[in-house]
């Protein structure tokens, strides 16, 4: 975008230590995604990984009784699913590396729509300042008193999955009897199963942290590539971990369409390699770690165009106690909460791309579009100008009657072919 378009943004999250390569595990996180749209041919692979998962969690008493009574496909308000990537590492090739505590810096709450036509993924940002409700740690026995402003990716440590599940349901209003926890080492297996994913740069990345250095296009990306792209923080838009989302939502975004576009499906191999390489790399809690749970989902998903699953960011605002931190932005955040409370159809605003997105082709003539699955209403697909200036990208759901999300609210759809952009 030109630079008169853009206001001074505080860089969130810039920490002495490096923990960047973190949010890479919401590739991993997509798989399960890709497991739910496959249909119930890939749930049944993914079934069958179940016994080599390396353990289940147990969530609170009342996430528990509903997982264990109610048929996931038909859940009153629709289904949620937690989401978390630790930055924990051990058993990890780099875990030499000094490291306070395991860490949720990757969280993403999946709504899946009652009647199955509309999946929303929302990302919470790890620098968000939130109230963590009293949480005892499994390992330790350790017990953390309720905080009414604490760093939102501090969860985890405190007490585990369940204290995450817990502090965003205290967070949206909502139940979420379903989790997963997410490594890292799955990363590289899956993008290889799928051949590499097509992404769009509009501006060159570079980024002496993670050795990620791409000029303005179209990349195929794989392995550490792949990892690379999903790490950098200092590479992508103004250096913020708000930043990195936007730039994680086109990599996301471009996966699916891959994988429901191009045949990926139909290849028992690969689904069999896409499913254990997130599976194997999950824990998982105790109702989703069943069979039955994985082909509903696949069930209920399955023909679910790409142009109505969501990826936003929970919308958020500068913390004026400090810089490097970021609080809800109340009015945006209660709208949100609102519509996944009553189940309710969303769409995105024009032009609500996030920090480091914007629709292909507007800043350079070397990018090339995917194909999309499902037509964006009111966005313009790949025409747009050269200057950079988004026009549209957002508007993502094809659903008849929807309730537009505020414009602080930015994301995209699985559909839509965005760029990421370079912090030049």
């Amino acid at each position: 975008m030109p630079d008169a378009t853009r206001r001074p943004l505080a860089r969130h999250g810039r920490l002495p230590r490096r923990r960047g390569w973190t949010t890479l595990a919401s590739i991993v996180a997509s798989a399960l995604a890709v497991v739910l749209v496959s249909g119930t041919s890939v749930a049944a692979i993914a079934g069958a990984q179940l016994a080599s998962a390396p353990k289940t969690v147990k969530l609170s008493t009342d996430d528990q009784s509903t997982a264990q009574t109610a048929d996931i496909t038909a859940i009153k308000g629709g289904a949620n699913i937690l989401l978390i990537g630790s930055d924990t590492r051990v058993g990890q090739f780099d875990s030499d590396e000094d490291v306070e505590g395991a860490r949720n810096d990757v969280t993403m709450l999946i709504h899946i729509s009652q009647d199955h036509q509309q999946l929303t993924a929302i990302s919470f940002p790890r620098d968000l300042m939130v109230p963590i409700p009293a949480c005892t740690n499994p390992e330790t026995g350790t017990a953390y008193p309720a905080a009414t402003s604490a760093q939102f990716n501090t969860a985890l440590g405190n007490g585990g999955v369940s204290c995450v599940v817990d502090t965003v349901e205290n967070l949206t209003g909502l139940s979420i009897p379903y989790a997963g926890l997410i490594t890292f080492d799955g990363v590289i297996e899956m993008s290889n199963a799928l051949g590499g994913v097509d992404v769009c740069v509009a501006e060159p990345i570079n980024d002496t942290y993670t050795g990620l250095h791409l000029t303005a296009g179209s990349h195929n990306l794989e392995g550490s590539d792949a990892l690379a792209f999903l790490r950098t923080r200092h590479g992508v838009g103004d250096g913020s971990d708000l930043a990195r989302i936007s730039s994680q939502q086109v990599f996301l975004s471009a996966l699916l369409r891959k994988v429901t576009a191009d045949g990926t499906l139909s290849n028992p191999i690969t689904l069999y390699k896409l499913a254990g390489a997130a599976l194997s790399n999950m824990t998982l809690s105790d109702g989703l770690a069943q069979a039955r749970t994985l082909v509903g989902l696949a069930g209920a998903l399955r023909g679910m165009s790409t142009a109505n699953m969501l990826f936003v960011q929970y919308p958020v605002a500068d913390d004026p106690a400090d810089s490097a931190r970021v609080i809800v932005d109340q009015d945006a955040a209660h709208t949100l909460n609102v519509a996944l409370q009553n189940d309710q159809k969303t769409s995105l605003s024009d032009s609500s791309t996030g920090r480091a997105s914007e629709e292909s082709g507007t800043a350079s003539g070397t990018a090339t579009t995917a194909p999309s699955t499902g037509t964006s209403a009111g966005s313009t697909g790949s025409s747009g100008s050269s200057s950079g200036t988004s026009t549209g990208a957002a508007t993502s759901t094809a659903t008849t009657s929807s309730t537009p999300l505020p414009s602080s609210i930015t994301g995209q759809s699985a559909s839509e072919e965005t760029c990421s952009v370079g912090n030049n």
